[in-house]
């Protein structure tokens, strides 16, 4: 059989003096590429942090060993170097750990379903370190083939007087094994890019790779060097006197071995957690609110560190904001398997090597561990909102316009997370007073409740735009809740759903009186005959497809006109924006333009000439469409027009 695959058969004779083995590797498929064809459906760069995994794994075997007494050399300084040759085109992956024989390869690279991690895991179960092995030493180490057109393994096992082998293989069934000389304990993966990847022969491509996957794993990881600069070995002196400063080329460790979630709670400042939250995200400038550091042994293993940030309006930029670790070994950033989907405007790190990978460790399984897991994390998060609340609700309250998407997002789409949440999720007045919802309800009752038993709670989305509705309110005696954000209309059902006769109803969509309904409605001081002619006439000054005209028999010191929209529609609308219900967009925006038929200035119309009464008819409606933000473009400009002849 040949050795070098696709040379000619005389180049050889030579060659295969040194060769141990030869053979076929044994896979519980047909051939290898069945596998790698599971890779090439993931993304390429895996590759590199399933080598660098398994390198790691070397390093930290030899580490479990050394400590237990079975290995009795001196350990050096345990590191993986990345290195990077764009003249040979090779990629190769070094360590200085456990290293292996040919028996050794033939164990855990030629027979693919066996898993070397996994035995030594089993083997060594108990003791000290041996939960820190991550990789899965052959499956694994086969992504390497999604780039490579050859790969050898340079491999010097631990064992004293153990020889120096290479394996060699270019993606076929066939290897090669032979001795080499190699002085130093440990492997070098060897990769020989093929054409259609050479983007990894690109120094960035490579290290952009490394910074997402290797960033803290637990072994020190090096790729190129770095320029650092120390004092002049000689004392020489610049003009000033200070010792010169010399620039010298170091190895560039490119990881932090040590990350914040693997220490212990005591052991870190508030300024670590800070630190480290830097470290996470260095393009965000702001601080986080604050943070939970989940530190379980038992029944499964998990820790990390979740960050409250500041949320924006627009939730869907805070996703994928927590990275999912399995010892320290970067997984991915959707984690929507692990954690309940409101828990992912979270940021932070979540590390647990108990939640189920498949091969390529991308996607998750949903077992009994991960649901475990993941009602662990959401008791956590409503302890310790539950917590900050009752040891300083001031404190808690300053937070709550920050913190009022994230609960409400999780009281709609987690019930266990909602039936806590009911002892802090808030409401806040537009007088800033906060309040619970039972807390509001036992203020509010006494006066906000209709002739029907039902609890009215009056709101509006932002004080400024509501100003003349709440006033008027207020000298009612009324409350007023401010309620904006995405969620708000989604949030309001649910509670209205949860508590019988407690509604919600807009400040703007209606009257006052028709919100609130205390009694039988007052007599109109217009006859039907009136009303009908007046309704032409406002009829004739807006766009009826958009605005139904309506008279109601209100207070006469309430205004002579005022635009409403149904509390149904309105609510439909919001939550077809945001959740792209196409079903909601049949709703077309409707406004209510409702007359007063007791107000003065109305009763008067119909005294008035036609063009007079049509003139001031188109006065009252635009000045109502102008409190609530409706009146724009050229019905602005003529309004303003019109105004201004009328001055003087």
């Amino acid at each position: 059989m040949s050795v070098f695959y696709g040379w000619h058969k005389d180049c050889l004779i030579e060659e295969q003096k040194n060769i141990m083995k030869t053979g076929q590797i044994h896979v519980q498929t047909e051939n290898i590429f069945p596998i790698i064809k599971k890779f090439l459906y993931s993304d390429h760069e895996i590759f590199l942090r399933e080598l660098v995994s398994n390198a790691v794994d070397a390093s930290q075997k030899l580490k479990v060993l050394s400590s237990n007494g079975e290995f009795k050399g001196e350990l050096g300084d345990l590191k993986v170097e990345v290195i990077l040759d764009e003249k040979k085109k090779t990629l190769t992956i070094r360590d200085n750990g456990i290293g292996m024989s040919a028996d050794e390869i033939d164990k855990y690279i030629n027979q693919i379903a066996f898993s070397g991690a996994e035995e030594f895991v089993q083997q060594y179960k108990g003791k000290e370190g041996a939960d820190q092995i991550i990789g899965h030493f052959g499956l694994g180490f086969y992504s390497a083939f999604m780039v490579a057109e050859k790969v050898q393994i340079r491999t010097l096992s631990r064992h004293e007087g153990a020889k120096a082998v290479q394996w060699e293989s270019n993606g076929s069934p066939e290897y090669t094994i032979e001795e080499i000389e190699k002085e130093t304990r440990g492997t070098d993966i060897v990769l020989f890019i093929s054409k259609e990847s050479k983007e990894f022969l690109e120094k960035n491509r490579i290290q952009g790779i490394i910074d997402k996957y290797c960033k803290f794993l637990p072994i020190p990881v090096v790729f190129g060097t770095k320029t650092e600069y120390i004092d002049s070995p000689e004392g020489e002196k610049d003009d000033k006197g200070n010792v010169k400063r010399v620039a010298i080329e170091v190895p560039n460790q490119v990881n932090n071995t040590q990350p914040a979630w693997t220490k212990a709670p005591a052991d870190l400042k508030e300024e670590d957690y800070d630190g480290f939250y830097r470290e996470l995200y260095p393009m965000t400038f702001e601080k986080p609110m604050f943070h939970i550091h989940l530190n379980v042994d038992y029944p499964f293993n998990l820790t990390g560190i979740l960050y409250f940030p500041k949320l924006k309006e627009n939730i869907e930029v805070q996703r994928n904001k927590i990275n999912l670790y399995s010892n320290q070994v970067f997984i991915t950033d959707s984690v929507g398997e692990i954690v309940p989907e409101f828990l992912t405007l979270l940021h932070g790190v979540i590390d647990s090597p108990d939640i189920p990978l498949n091969v390529s460790r991308s996607y998750l399984q949903a077992d009994g561990n991960v649901k475990k897991i993941s009602a662990h994390i959401t008791k956590k998060v409503a302890d310790k909102l539950a917590e900050m609340f009752k040891k300083d609700r001031s404190d808690f309250e300053s937070k709550w316009q920050d913190l009022q998407i994230f609960v409400q997002y999780g009281m709609l789409s987690e019930d266990k997370f909602a039936e806590k949440a009911k002892g802090f999720s808030l409401i806040k007045n537009t007088d800033g007073k906060h309040f619970t919802l039972e807390e509001y309800k036992d203020a509010i009752s006494a006066l906000q409740t209709d002739k029907e038993g039902n609890t009215i709670v009056l709101y509006c989305n932002r004080l400024d735009e509501h100003f003349a509705q709440v006033k008027k309110a207020k000298e009612r005696g009324y409350d007023v809740i401010e309620l904006d954000g995405p969620l708000a209309p989604h949030w309001i059902g649910k509670l209205e759903q949860e508590n019988e006769k407690l509604k919600f109803a807009r400040i703007d969509s209606d009257s006052i009186d028709k919100l609130i309904k205390k009694e039988d409605d007052l007599p109109s001081k217009l006859s039907k005959e009136e009303e009908e002619k007046l309704k032409t006439s406002f009829e004739s000054v807006v766009n009826k497809e958009k605005y139904s005209v309506q008279f109601e028999s209100m207070a006469e010191t309430d205004s002579p006109v005022i635009i409403t929209q149904p509390e149904f529609i309105r609510r439909m609308m919001e939550q077809q924006r945001l959740g792209g219900n196409s079903f909601y967009g049949a709703f077309p925006e409707m406004y209510n333009v409702v007359v007063n038929a007791n107000h003065p200035k109305i009763v008067q119309l119909l005294g008035k000439e036609d063009a007079i009464r049509q003139e001031q008819i188109k006065n009252l409606t635009d000045l109502a469409l102008l409190s609530n933000g409706l009146l724009k473009g050229e019905a602005l400009h003529q309004f303003i027009e019109r105004s201004v002849e009328q001055i003087g």
